[in-house]
Formats: C-alpha cells, sequence, structure tokens
C-alpha cells in the first residue's frame, strides 16, 4: 500500500494526517470486537469477523495465532493500516490479559492516542487502570468508549463520575444511550445533533440508520424511540451537558480531558461516530524521545524504532516481522538505514503495510506510519534504525520476568531445533531466554503463565519442538550492572552457579526469592542489581 494519492504531492508534511493509537482494556470489555467494528465502518473490510475460510468467519480478524482463535483472548499486538476520509489511520490492538502486558506497554510507546475500553456493566477494572496510567506517564491523550449499553448495566452518571474521581480526568460525554439494557433504543451524537437508530429490518437491533434533529428537544425524538425513554433521556442529557466539562481540544490533546462515547461495538452503536473523532481530534505525530534529544517528525532524516517482532506471522514462509514505528523523515522502499545497536547498515527491500495478517508493499512512509520490516534475526525490540549515525530512540526497556522456568523437552535428539525456536520467540521481546553459565539448561522468562501456555503451544506448532515449562529452583531476576565493569565480572566469577547470560549477553542474577536478590544487592554496593534493563 503506497500512501493515498491525494498525499504523495505532500510527503513532507503527510505525518499531518496520520492517526496512530491503540485500543486498551480489561479483558473482555469489547476491544477485539471494537477493532472490527472499527475496520468495517472504515471500509477496509466488507464483513465482520472477515477471514478467507467460510467456517472461520467467526473468529476476530486481528486475532490470528491459533492460541487465541482457541481461546477468544488476544496475546499479540497487531498492526492494522487503513484509510478513511483522507486520514491514514494506523491502529495497534493490544493483548488485554495482564500476563502480555509488556508487549502492550511497548506498544504504548508507539502510539500517539489511545481509545479505552470500558464494560458498561463493570466499570474501571484493574488492567484498564494500570494501561491508563502508562498512557498517563506518556501523556497519550484518551478517548473513552463505554462499551455494552445495550445490555443491563451501571448507572450512566456513575461510570462517568468513575473515570473522573479514579483517573483524575475531566469527563466530557459526546455520545449519549437513549435508554440501556432492555429499554436501550439507540444513541444520540450531542455533538451534532444525530439521533442513531437500528436498521429497521434487522431483528438483531443493530445500527442502521442516522437522524438528524433540531435538538434534543425535537418532538420527532418522541415518535423514533418513545415519549417515555424520549423524556427520560433528555433528562439526563439536560444533566451531563450541565454537570460535565465541554469538549476542548487542547485540553484532550494534553491528557486532561477524556470525551465519551456510550454504544455497543457489537451492534455498531457509535463506531462510526468515534471513527470521525479520533480523525479530527486526536493529534498527529509527535516529537520522539532520543536520550536527551528530541526529534520531531519533520525532520529530514528517517529514523525509527522496533516495539515489537513476531515470528511465524505466515508459518509456510517462516517469516520473523520487526514492527517499526516511523519517526521521522520520508521512508522509501529500498533505503539503507543503520541499526545503531549493531553500527550495521540495513537494506530494507521488502517493507509492509499491515491488515491484520495480510499484508501490502510499502513503497512509502512516513511519520507515524507503522511498517513491519521482514528480517533473519537484524532487528530486536528496542532497535532503533536512522539515517543518522547514533541516534538511539529511549523508552523501549526490558522487565525483569516475574516467572522463571526450565525448558525440558520431551525428545533430547530435538536440542538443536529447540535452541533455534527458544532464541526466536525471545527475539519477539514478550518472553525472555536465559542461559546458565554453568550446564547447558535454558531458562525461560514470562510476566504471567498464560505465557507459558502459548510457548508450549507455538513451539510445537510452529517449530515441532514438544517441551514442558518446569520450576528451576528460581523465581527472580535481576541484571547486572555497575560503574566499573570489573566489579560485575568478579561478582560474577563468585557466583556462576546463580548466573545466567540473556540473549543479548548481558549478565543476570538468578535469585531463590526477592529476598536472596536483596541480600545480594546489600552484600555488593559497588553491582547495580536492576528490575529493568534499556538495550544500548
Amino acid at each position: 500500500m503506497s500512501a493515498p494519492s491525494h498525499l504523495k504531492s505532500h510527503m513532507t508534511d503527510a505525518y499531518l494526517n496520520r492517526r496512530t493509537f491503540a485500543i486498551i482494556s480489561h479483558p473482555d470489555a469489547g476491544k477485539t470486537t471494537l477493532t472490527e467494528k472499527l475496520l468495517l465502518a472504515s471500509g477496509a473490510i466488507r464483513l465482520a469477523g472477515e477471514v478467507k475460510a467460510k467456517g472461520d468467519r467467526r473468529r476476530a480478524r486481528s486475532d490470528w495465532l491459533a492460541i487465541e482463535q482457541k481461546r477468544g483472548i488476544s496475546v499479540t499486538t497487531s498492526a492494522m493500516t487503513f484509510e478513511h476520509d483522507g486520514v491514514l489511520f494506523n491502529l495497534l490492538d493490544t493483548p488485554g490479559h495482564e500476563d502480555f502486558s509488556e508487549d502492550t506497554y511497548r506498544t504504548l510507546t508507539a502510539v500517539d492516542s489511545a481509545i479505552m475500553v470500558i464494560d458498561a456493566a463493570k466499570g474501571i477494572e484493574t488492567q484498564t487502570r494500570k494501561l491508563f496510567e502508562v498512557c498517563r506517564l506518556r501523556d497519550i491523550p484518551i478517548i473513552t468508549y463505554i462499551n455494552k449499553v445495550d445490555r443491563e448495566g451501571r448507572d450512566l452518571f456513575e461510570l462517568l463520575d468513575e473515570i473522573a474521581d479514579q483517573l483524575a480526568l475531566d469527563v466530557s460525554p459526546q455520545v449519549w444511550p437513549l435508554g440501556t439494557g432492555g429499554q436501550f433504543k439507540g444513541c444520540y451524537d450531542l455533538a451534532h445533533d444525530h439521533v442513531l437508530l437500528p436498521a429497521d429490518d434487522d431483528v438483531s437491533g443493530a445500527f442502521g440508520k442516522t437522524i438528524e434533529l433540531d435538538s434534543v428537544d425535537d418532538p420527532r425524538l418522541d415518535e423514533l424511540i418513545g415519549a417515555d425513554v424520549a423524556a427520560e433521556a433528555r433528562e439526563e442529557m439536560e444533566l451531563a451537558r450541565e454537570g460535565y466539562t465541554p469538549f476542548d481540544l487542547k485540553a484532550f490533546r494534553e491528557g486532561t480531558l477524556t470525551p465519551v462515547y456510550f454504544g455497543s461495538a457489537l451492534k455498531e452503536f457509535t463506531v462510526a461516530e468515534l471513527l470521525r473523532d479520533i480523525g479530527k481530534f486526536a493529534p498527529p505525530p509527535g516529537p520522539q524521545q532520543a536520550g536527551a534529544e528530541e526529534i520531531s517528525p519533520d525532520d529530514d532524516a528517517v529514523s525509527g524504532f522496533v516495539f515489537k517482532v513476531q515470528a511465524n506471522m505466515d508459518p509456510n514462509h517462516r517469516d520473523r516481522i520487526a514492527f517499526v514505528r516511523i519517526c521521522s523523515g520520508r521512508f522509501k522502499r529500498g533505503m539503507k538505514l543503520k541499526v545503531t545497536r549493531t553500527g550495521k547498515a540495513l537494506a530494507i527491500n521488502a517493507p509492509i503495510f499491515f491488515m491484520a495478517q495480510d499484508r501490502q508493499l510499502a513503497e512509502e512512509a512516513v511519520a507515524g506510519d507503522i511498517v513491519g520490516i521482514p528480517n533473519h534475526g537484524a532487528l530486536g525490540v528496542g532497535d532503533t534504525l536512522s539515517e543518522r549515525d547514533g541516534l538511539k530512540y529511549t523508552g523501549l526497556p526490558d522487565f525483569a520476568p516475574e516467572i522463571i522456568r526450565r525448558v525440558r523437552l520431551d525428545d533430547p535428539m530435538k536440542s538443536k531445533q529447540m535452541k533455534r525456536a527458544m532464541i526466536a520467540l525471545a527475539e519477539e521481546g514478550a518472553s525472555q531466554v536465559f542461559t546458565p553459565v554453568l550446564g547447558a539448561d535454558f531458562y525461560v522468562g514470562v510476566v504471567g503463565s498464560l505465557q507459558l501456555d502459548v510457548i508450549e503451544a507455538r513451539l510445537i506448532a510452529e517449530y515441532g519442538v514438544a517441551a514442558t515449562m518446569e520450576p528451576c529452583g528460581y523465581d527472580t531476576v535481576r541484571w547486572l550492572g555497575g560503574e566499573n565493569d570489573a566489579d560485575v565480572q568478579n561478582f560474577v566469577a563468585k557466583n556462576q552457579g546463580a548466573v545466567a547470560h540473556d540473549r543479548y549477553g548481558a549478565p543476570v542474577y538468578l535469585a531463590r526469592s526477592q529476598w536472596e536478590a536483596g541480600y545480594a544487592e546489600e552484600k555488593n554496593p559497588r553491582v547495580k542489581f536492576l528490575k529493568t534493563r534499556e538495550r544500548t
């Protein structure tokens, strides 16, 4: 997919037409359904759940891993590029499950705004709050979508007050439900005086028509949804307008105000309005931090960073794709960019744009675009690519895993295949692999136990290796550092039985408990025991 024709003559400022955003939520709030319906509303797909095989139509398009389809959850980040109304959207659908929070954290470094999906029956849940805090740290503007208002849920004002109180945000309702649960009749677009109604011939009650009214007091509203529901909705909308903050673009982009949209992703209510306002309100790409330097999106030199690596997106070709956020310049297919970590130039001959697992050749890209770069181990999570020497984007650390397991092969004759598979999976960044200084074992470190199930499933499905993740006696990992490398090497020499290396060769201390890690730190004040590590 090359840049849209009407943008090509202005590629230097084409980034102003980019909207790169993520969708975040607690599991089961409807995030992946909303992703799919946004694609449907944009015209990027013609059928919800559209895939090649008829029998698979119920599967969400952005969940393509076999284990995702089996369990009905998202465990990887999917990237989708699509155009609508002259804007090029780069949508990143993140894992909702907390066991994959590290993948989500890195994804949020690559976006300029986010949609926070909240279940109308549950309000703000644990994972939603955690992901919001990551957005707040990065000053990422948030649009709130309160989903499933067609089902029985909590009081509307209670939900709004919870967002305001718990997240310290001004809330500004943009679309209001006309009744909820069994009384749900549609939605009202407050900013445009449009009423959103089900299609006349759709027994499921799915969205189908938009009618323009003069105001909420237009008597046609009574005819359309019934006088009782209309009267109650008018009272609620008046209270909402008086009690909450009017929308202010500056406050939204500064991250202090969130516009709120009540709707039903499954029935497609408010999805088109959400897409419209992402295009209108969400910010274009801004500067990115590279150490003490800020790189502007209109900087002439092409640069970007890898926030994710995914192997075997196409199992037939054993491919390995690095997801790169372009930060500056005008990238063109065939360019050579330097990988800062290795100092080597990489010719990028087949970059791609994604539509879930589908892909199209990317002839050119600008700041904000998400480009896939096929490679065979040349790129890892956190790598910077640039036309400039020495440029290094910061803010993509590795996190110490919370669960450590020894990988036990069912068939010892497949040790080479297992080694190759573990290295490939570690390169993706969702899990980490450690090789002890003594012995030939592999240890795998993850944030949550579900990741272990995913690794086992992928080992057998993609590499033909059956393995079990068994306890190894360690439950804490710390990277070793210090002002003087000799101090680190001295510690390693004296503690070889409890030291391993990560896939980049950096030394780590394996402790049986957090207490033991703290004790080692206390006894070795010249050595740093680090919970996070930013690759150099």
